[in-house]
């Protein structure tokens, strides 16, 4: 029987978060460049974040090395009020690599737990078709169309439920284009 994983980084949460970005699950650990949010070298999320909020793509790379740069990422998270953590908190890989294909969600995150913790949060973001498909799921919301959003009812809460294109550079998109997906949400929540 395959082996369940428990998530393995604490929910990201600063007392200021405006938005909640909620992926699938990390990646095993052999593929991370730190020990934070969107750790894989080949994902795009930081590249996207630099280059909407500093016109650089590789703004949180640390240079002449293949890794982001944990501590300037976590400041930015901090200063722009991004909360992090993923839609599920347990699974099972059904196959060894990084895909949300052969991901099975043993436990969902408890999303009003996380809510709880940042009342000014307005809008979650779903950076991925699992993430998107288990909130969904769990919420029983319309599905958002790429690039768009929904309301979404947690806990009492009426929030903008957002679906962004996978940060995966197996997402057929370009990263100049994901990147203006999201900088939708950026602008809508007077960030940029």
């Amino acid at each position: 029987m395959v082996q369940t994983e428990r998530h393995p980084f604490e929910p990201f949460l600063p007392d200021n978060a405006l938005v909640l970005f909620l992926g699938s699950f990390p990646p095993q650990p052999k593929r991370w460049s730190m020990d934070f949010y969107y750790p894989n070298w080949i994902n795009d999320f930081w590249r996207i974040c630099g280059k909407v909020f500093f016109s650089e793509k590789d703004h949180f790379e640390k240079k002449g090395e293949k890794r982001f740069d944990k501590e300037k990422i976590i400041s930015f998270c901090r200063e722009k009020g991004f909360a992090m953590y993923d839609t599920a908190s347990e699974i099972r890989r059904l196959q060894d690599n990084a895909s949300d294909k052969f991901l099975e969600v043993v436990t969902p995150t408890d999303i009003p737990a996380l809510l709880e913790k940042i009342p000014k949060c307005k809008a979650i973001v779903t950076t991925g078709q699992k993430a998107t498909d288990t909130l969904v799921a769990a919420y029983g919301c319309e599905e958002p169309p790429m690039g768009g959003k929904v309301p979404v009812l947690i806990a009492g809460k009426t929030f903008d439920l957002w679906r962004m294109p996978s940060t995966s550079r197996a997402y057929p998109l370009s990263l100049d284009k994901k990147a203006e997906k999201y900088s939708v949400i950026f602008a809508e929540l007077g960030m940029i």
